[in-house]
């Protein structure tokens, strides 16, 4: 028993021992770098030189015995012992950041600081609104600076520097937290005096012109393929399904660009119900149904795990959620 002891002692005291070797301060620099990829862009990001970085490296490949990055025609590669710590460091720096956070409920009548938010130009004009008139009335310090998918990527809002994404997505990062905002079917804008009204079925609509109008996920966008129906979205896949194909004569990225367009002209758009009720009052339009099945559009909020306990992020978050809840209903 007492040999058992000893060595559980001296189990206990290497593991004690190991501990005392790890700065916090590295598992930081670990996290940044394999966000990165890049030594000189994570010592950018943590404020620290460029030597100070590589030895930072150093001591984590002497820490973990292994050579966690290495260089590849593609830039600097996690090894599989990196891919495989990268998880647990984010949840040992998430633990860390919670038990440091004011335990203090958050202001927003105090708060003055920027929330960045990707929108698509669909959720500025449907959500965005109602969000800015309450976000004025509870945080009034609070400022607004919403950026276009175009602007942003995946990459900077795992690394913090967005603070939210609504859109619909196609695909996201699995390590995203994420909520679905509403659901919103499709329906049919046009000019009041497009001859298609007498009679508008299926038929009709496959023989009309049409604008495209769509923008998904995050990125530079790139030109549209008129006949690569799997990119054009839900309306052209349920389309496909039916071996039936619209005329698209004009592609747009913004809502309010399509619908002054179908107002003016012979063409049909087809959007999302939220955004062709903004012209509800508009006596030179009409809102018909789409005359076939589109699975509804799915408005999603998204946000990195680095900010998920952050007590501005969160009531931010579940504002934005609420308003969205009440417009639904």
């Amino acid at each position: 028993m007492s040999g058992w002891c000893c060595s559980a002692l001296s189990a206990r005291e290497i593991a004690v021992k190991d501990l005392n070797r790890i700065d916090l301060n590295l598992l930081v620099y670990l996290d940044v770098l394999l966000r990165e990829r890049n030594v000189t862009q994570a010592a950018n990001q943590l404020g620290l030189s460029q030597p100070a970085m590589s030895n930072g490296l150093r001591r984590l490949r002497d820490l973990f015995n292994d050579p966690l990055l290495v260089r590849t025609s593609d830039g600097m590669s996690p090894t599989a012992r990196a891919l495989e710590l990268e998880p647990l460091i984010r949840d040992v720096l998430a633990g860390v950041e919670r038990a440091i956070q004011p335990t203090s409920d958050f202001d927003p009548s105090d708060a003055n600081q920027v929330i960045r938010v990707m929108a698509s130009d669909y959720a500025e004009s449907t959500l965005f609104p109602t969000v800015i008139g309450e976000l004025r009335e509870q945080a009034p310090g609070l400022t607004l600076d919403v950026m276009t998918p175009s602007d942003v990527s995946f990459l900077d809002v795992e690394r913090g520097k967005i603070d939210l994404v609504i859109n619909r997505f196609d695909q996201m990062p699995q390590s995203f937290h994420q909520i679905t905002l509403w659901s919103d079917p499709f329906t049919c804008l046009m000019s009041r005096d497009n001859p298609i009204l007498s009679q508008f079925d299926l038929r009709a609509y496959l023989n009309a012109d049409h604008i495209w109008v769509s923008k998904t996920g995050m990125g530079v966008g790139v030109g549209v393929d008129p006949d690569d129906v799997q990119r054009l979205g839900w309306v052209d896949t349920a389309l496909a399904q039916m071996n039936e194909q619209r005329r698209i004569r004009v592609f747009t990225r913004h809502y309010q660009a399509a619908m002054t367009l179908a107002e003016e002209n012979d063409l049909i758009v087809t959007l999302p119900s939220r955004a062709t009720w903004l012209k509800r009052d508009n006596p030179r339009v009409v809102v018909r149904p789409v005359p076939f099945e589109v699975p509804p559009l799915e408005l999603k909020m998204a946000w990195s795990p680095l900010l998920q306990h952050n007590p501005a992020h969160r009531w931010v978050r579940q504002t934005i959620t609420r308003i969205a809840r009440e417009l639904n209903a």
